[in-house]
């Protein structure tokens, strides 16, 4: 049985929560693959708002499996403020959630060494979110890290104190004011353990494989965006981890041949949280309306949302590096009513005419070249069919699946899980 993926196409926060929990009713198992809690997938149903930041997004529907997978690393303390608002909702999770021993744990010191980190860079920070990820990843990758099978050990906490305290002399070392008082914030992190460890804790990678095995239907959630992904990103802007279709494999054991629907998701304008290189951002009233009619916050951080136009070469890259197979657009309501609409299809790199991503899009070497459409008037939220969009909207999908030559067989026009509208089935 293939796994299918769910990821975005963008700089993150394109709703991937949303079309997990839309999909969730059609697979056995939802699995969570890569990221930290500096994801923010938000869910609206029966008039409430839902955020979730580690646990995956099927975790609302009673008869779905859900797995945090061994590429995800996990702060303790931030899953038990998630798992106490389930409590709150009479969520029953303990039989629908499990973890991968194989997840890194994100100490507290991690987070101070972000903040540090972050600090010393001045004007030159890459816009962290101070959640402890990239300082993680490094000791994942420095052989150095926790994971959750580790506590299960009698000396974890032996292992804990020496990372805990090489993390102190790396702080000091940054020679940058953070004020902490790391006693308290270890009272909280070894609470949020024994909340940790009343969980399943699984060999991921073989449950992955039996259910495949067994016949089990398996939907792979992305987090972050494939333009953060820490190799084909706008690095150094970038998230710490491989958010494309690749870190699904590495992230959960998942076979390249085994891996089925690759749905990407994608807004219908472009957005960026934090730092770096935006070549169609807008700095105008066409900006600031996009972000107040599309509530452009972070669902994780609060930071406003930076928007602008869709930015057609930057997609059909992330289509590229992920082999996206079917296409989601996000936030066409958002859209209705501006009179004339643009899209990037196009780079002018340094006098040259390109259409793929260089290496570097700075606002030095890069100018957008757009294509200009009719915009339309028509309020999109209460539509249900494909057959109630207005043409110049169906004109500007078109457009784009041209463009990009993949389906885009589902366009949401508003944040509830009704507001989806399926406009073809391939």
């Amino acid at each position: 049985m293939a796994v299918d993926l769910l990821l975005g196409l963008q700089w993150g926060d394109e709703g991937k929560g949303k079309i997990v929990d839309v999909f969730t009713s059609k697979y056995d198992i939802i699995a969570r693959f890569q990221g930290g809690p500096n994801a923010g997938h938000t869910l609206v149903f029966n008039g409430r708002k839902h955020v979730l930041h580690t646990i995956p997004s099927g975790i609302f529907h009673n008869n779905t499996t859900n797995l945090v997978g061994n590429g995800v690393v996990i702060d303790p303390v931030i899953f038990k403020k998630e798992l106490d608002k389930l409590n709150e909702q009479n969520v029953d999770y303990r039989k629908s959630l499990c973890i991968s021993r194989k997840a890194h744990i994100i100490l507290p010191t991690h987070r101070l060494l972000d903040a540090a980190s972050e600090a010393s860079k001045g004007k030159a920070k890459i816009g962290s979110t101070l959640k402890g990820i990239g300082p993680t990843y490094m000791d994942k990758t420095g052989r150095n890290g926790i994971r959750v099978g580790d506590i299960e050990l009698s000396n974890w906490k032996d292992k804990y104190r020496a990372l805990a305290d090489k993390h102190e002399a790396m702080i000091a070392f940054y020679n940058v004011d953070i004020q902490y008082d790391l006693e308290e914030l270890e009272t909280d992190f070894f609470d949020a353990i024994e909340t940790l460890k009343s969980l399943k804790f699984i060999d991921s990678e073989e449950f992955i494989h039996q259910s495949q095995n067994s016949g089990k239907s398996i939907l792979a959630e992305g987090a972050q965006g494939s333009l953060l992904d820490i190799d084909f990103g706008t690095y150094p802007f970038v998230t710490s981890s491989n958010t494309t279709a690749a870190g699904a494999c590495t992230g959960l054991g998942v076979a390249p041949n085994k891996i089925g629907e690759v749905f990407g998701i994608f807004k219908a304008y472009t957005t960026r949280v934090g730092s770096g290189p935006f070549p169609t951002e807008l700095f105008d009233e066409n900006g600031e309306t996009m972000a107040r009619v599309g509530h452009e916050f972070g669902a994780t951080t609060g930071r406003p949302r930076r928007c602008g136009w869709l930015d057609l070469v930057a997609l059909r890259y992330a289509c590229q590096v992920n082999g996206v197979t079917q296409l989601i657009m996000m936030k066409g309501d958002v859209l209705s009513g501006f009179k004339n609409l643009r899209v990037c299809t196009l780079y002018n790199y340094k006098g040259e005419t390109i259409s793929h991503l260089p290496y570097n899009i700075e606002a030095e070497n890069v100018t957008p070249i757009y294509t200009e459409m009719d915009g339309w008037k028509e309020d999109l939220t209460e539509m249900t069919e494909a057959a109630q969009l207005p043409a110049e909207f169906n004109a500007y999908v078109e457009f784009l699946e041209n463009e990009l030559n993949i389906p885009i067989t589902i366009v949401s026009v508003g944040p509830d899980r009704n507001q989806t509208i399926v406009r073809k089935t391939v």
